[in-house]
């Protein structure tokens, strides 16, 4: 699929967007940001903490890269004003699976598209995942997986953690890791339509080289009444 003229750079090592805009069937290279990923600040709210860190991680790529369109984006797992991103330990990521134990969180992420002479697009876009109840013994024997140790939030909803989440309201791939049909509305609106050459309608004939055909009918000699034509 061809959503843009230009290249397309994905300034993520995440292995989960690079899939997403494969199955969609778009073109893109692969620059990971050199950025590294700061703490929230004090009461930052989620959806502005995730904005802020696609935006970091695609400036820094589009410096190196400026006739390219690049394309970052950031995950976070927020439950209320609470920012989970990955855990540091098992132990954190059993204290985040708890958190998120029998209630409903939102995953928030954001994107940012830098593009040549355009101003910067910055996008969130969030959905509510509702888990049900785990056991300490099952938080535990997932964590021992080992896959959530690189996922905000402690789990994977394309993996393990897919039996533990009853129900979804929003975009399923935002839950990976990319709002996807939001990511390609974006990188469709920096490609104009195609320009259709219209062909110059054909010129009015010039009236004086037209010559109008005249049609004479025969005299009719008139009758006397009563006589047979």
């Amino acid at each position: 699929m061809t959503v843009t003229h230009q290249r397309l750079i994905l300034a993520s090592a995440s292995p989960r967007r690079r899939e997403l805009l494969g199955l969609a069937g778009i073109a893109f290279d692969i620059v990971v940001s050199p950025v590294e990923e700061p703490a929230p600040d004090t009461g930052e709210h989620p959806a502005a903490y995730a904005a802020r860190m696609a935006r970091l991680k695609a400036a820094a790529v589009a410096g190196q890269h400026p006739d390219a369109v690049v394309l970052g984006a950031d995950s976070v797992v927020a439950v209320g004003e609470t920012i989970l991103g990955k855990p540091a330990d098992a132990a954190d990521a059993l204290r985040m699976l708890t958190l998120l134990s029998g209630r409903t969180h939102q995953v928030v992420t954001g994107c940012a598209l830098f593009a040549p002479d355009r101003e910067p697009e910055v996008f969130t876009v969030s959905t509510d995942v509702t888990m049900l109840e785990l056991s300490p013994a099952r938080q535990a024997a997932y964590v021992a997986t080992g896959e959530p140790m690189d996922k905000a939030g402690a789990y994977a909803i394309q993996g393990g953690a897919a039996a533990f989440v009853t129900s979804i309201c929003g975009s399923y791939t935002n839950v990976v890791g990319l709002p996807l049909a939001e990511v390609v509305t974006f990188l469709r609106r920096l490609t104009p339509p195609p320009h259709h050459a219209v062909s110059p309608s054909p010129r009015p004939a010039n009236p004086r080289s037209v010559t109008a055909a005249t049609t004479t009918s025969p005299p009719q000699t008139a009758q006397k009444p009563g006589s047979s034509p």
